[in-house]
């Protein structure tokens, strides 16, 4: 199997979270993945949200995704250094799940230095048959 992959640059805004969403969705149809979307969805959702959340006054910041024999794995690409926290959980807290739900779903997840920021990024195993 060949390795299939994509890109996209987008503002840290608010809209910039669905559109993500959506485009991870239709990437894995159109490539036909057998991943789990619902789940890559979901993961990217809050990565996203947290570029939004976090990195205040940069132009854009970038979504990768790699397709390759068993694997997929998505990057969230940007200009800050300060890499994510994975919070206790709070009841009463209305925020701060997002790494959790990283943590828990992924097979394999990570923050890495990337140009002058960091990506991090998440992989899911396609399903055993």
């Amino acid at each position: 199997m060949s390795t299939l992959t994509a890109a996209v640059d987008l503002r840290p805004v608010p809209a910039s979270v669905p559109v993500a969403r959506h485009l991870v969705l239709d990437l894995l149809g159109a490539w036909k993945a057998p991943h789990d979307a619902g789940d890559a969805a979901l993961l990217v959702t809050e990565l996203v949200a947290n570029v939004v959340d976090h990195v205040a006054g940069q132009a854009s910041f970038t979504v990768e995704l790699s397709l390759s024999e068993d694997w997929l794995r998505i990057s969230v690409v940007d200009g800050s250094a300060l890499r994510p926290v994975v919070q206790q959980f709070e009841v009463g807290a209305p925020r701060g799940r997002g790494m959790r739900l990283v943590e828990s779903i992924a097979d394999r997840w990570g923050a890495e230095d990337h140009a002058d920021g960091k990506a991090v990024w998440f992989e899911l195993a396609a399903p055993q048959p």
